[in-house]
């Protein structure tokens, strides 16, 4: 049996590059709900919607395990899937913690790129104030970030543009930590990475993630069958978007990444 991954577009693919390098015995399913992307600018009760709809199509293919590899769709239906489904549902938060942890008291700032959605939930504002004891947490919405990444736009020049402007108005010297709290987003470290001061340090919560999966894996004994293969489908039933995810998946194979 697969352990399917599941996003709204070709985002999760970040979470499931580091799947198959720490779970190489593994296969994978990988769902892109291509029918409703992007979700951040949507309604909590429609993205919920439609996670529960996609899932329901998932779980059809005899899964073993279920990751939500958006932090959006993670923050407002993952409960309820856990609710209804037997399945182990993983989900994703940002890496908040992690990145305060490295800033500690007296350090630099830590600021958080994410969706408008993910960003206004209870369940991030709850992590923030529960990890976030020096109050050195900012937030930072970046809606086209999905919308460029989905277009497999990764031209350095217009790219690197947007993210001044969008930095313009922080003082990036106060920050230690950049936090990519949407999986689209980890397709622009590299570029974040070469343009950031060198003392900003780039993380996602892809590992994070992945570990979890792993001991939750290991706790039901249901690891390993497979050989690495990786299937990709979509809600649209699109051949032409499946051919977009093995683009991007070589994208994220490439050598600049």
């Amino acid at each position: 049996m697969s352990i399917a991954f599941f996003d709204s577009g070709i985002g999760g693919l970040t979470v499931l590059r580091e799947a198959a390098r720490m779970l190489p015995d593994e296969d994978f399913i990988f769902f892109a709900d291509t029918l409703h992307v992007p979700y951040g600018p949507k309604s909590k009760q429609q993205v919920t919607e439609y996670v529960c709809e996609a899932a329901e199509r998932i779980l059809g293919e005899k899964v073993k395990a279920l990751v939500i590899a958006c932090n959006t769709a993670t923050s407002v239906a993952a409960t309820e899937l856990r609710r209804v489904y037997e399945v182990p549902v993983i989900g994703m938060e940002p890496a908040v913690k992690p990145a305060v942890e490295m800033n500690g008291a007296g350090g630099r700032r830590v600021l958080v790129l994410a969706t408008e959605l993910t960003l206004s939930q209870a369940k991030y504002m709850e992590l923030v104030s529960r990890v976030d004891d020096h109050g050195i947490v900012d937030s930072l919405p970046m809606p086209e970030l999905v919308e460029y990444c989905e277009r497999l736009n990764f031209d350095p020049v217009e790219l690197g543009e947007y993210f001044r402007r969008k930095f313009e108005p922080f003082d990036l010297n106060a920050y230690g930590t950049i936090v990519l709290g949407c999986t689209h987003y980890p397709y622009y470290a590299p570029l974040l990475e070469s343009m950031l001061p060198s003392h900003i340090r780039v993380i996602d919560g892809s590992a994070g993630t992945v570990r979890r999966l792993s001991t939750v894996l290991n706790e039901r004994g249901i690891t390993g069958g497979g050989s690495g293969k990786v299937r990709f489908m979509n809600s649209a039933n699109d051949a032409a978007y499946n051919e977009k995810l093995e683009r991007a998946w070589a994208v994220l194979h490439s050598p600049t990444e």
